[in-house]
């Protein structure tokens, strides 16, 4: 299946959107605390979706010259993606993590190796955790059923539930090595 398909039939369903914009979404915006599309996955993807008569687009023009693209959904790409929408797949295998990889490996380290990879691990998610949480204070209370808020909102009280649930297993992780650090560790 070809989630990034549906994660964009969503996004285009909001309301028309460039493919620059659609690229943002996954970069910058709410999208991106659980779903990350590079910029060369995106534009081949808009491709397919016009080819197989998902998507339509009109050219507009943005200040004196410049032209884009301007993507809307067609009734075919709105009923597939209503179909995607409702429909119920089994668990997907455990996402992939490189930490934990390093993790399960870490007795091929030096104390001091693992701890400081652990250390940047708890750097990086607590910036991620902080910057979800600014994110959150945008939402004053549950924004009402039916909205794109809703969803935006209930997504991102599962993102900040990830994260927060990461750093106490890294805090795990740290407090195993307690007293174990080797002399040379800084």
């Amino acid at each position: 299946m070809r989630t990034l398909k549906y994660a964009m039939l969503g996004l285009i369903k909001r309301g028309p959107i460039s493919g620059y914009d659609i690229s943002r979404e996954f970069s910058d915006n709410a999208l991106a605390s659980f779903w990350h599309a590079r910029h060369s996955q995106i534009y081949p993807e808009l491709k397919r979706l016009l080819e197989e008569g998902l998507i339509t687009y009109e050219t507009v023009i943005q200040g004196e010259k410049l032209e884009k693209k301007v993507y809307s959904l067609t009734p075919l790409g709105e009923a597939d993606f209503k179909s995607w929408l409702r429909s119920d797949e089994p668990l997907d295998p455990t996402p992939k993590d490189v930490f934990r990889l390093r993790t399960y490996y870490s007795e091929s380290l030096t104390s001091s190796e693992y701890l400081r990879l652990l250390d940047s691990q708890i750097r990086q998610h607590t910036a991620r955790l902080e910057a979800l949480k600014e994110t959150d204070r945008h939402f004053p209370e549950t924004p009402p059923f039916g909205t794109p808020e809703h969803g935006d909102y209930l997504v991102l009280q599962g993102a900040l539930m990830r994260e927060g649930a990461y750093l106490n297993w890294l805090a795990l992780c740290r407090d195993a090595f307690a007293g174990k650090e080797d002399p040379t560790h800084e």
